[in-house]
């Protein structure tokens, strides 16, 4: 089974900046939006993509709320 970071990657074009959707899929809920942009942070170490813009949703849990990145693998 695919992961929707692993499906954001694998449709994403080398070098062209891509947001991570929120509205109209299940990355609406925002701890699944935060994993999805931690597994996509694991691709970033792993030098699979470059992430670009990450922001943090304000509070004392510090989820992601909102991450760009580009494939550079």
């Amino acid at each position: 089974m695919t992961t929707v970071a692993e499906a954001l990657y694998r449709d994403s074009e080398f070098g062209v900046l891509q947001e991570v959707p929120r509205a109209g899929s299940a990355l609406e809920v925002p701890l699944v939006y935060d994993s999805t942009a931690r597994e996509l942070k694991d691709m970033a170490d792993r030098g699979m993509v470059e992430i670009v813009t990450e922001h943090h949703a304000p509070g004392g849990e510090a989820l992601i709320d909102r991450l760009v990145f580009k494939r550079v693998r």
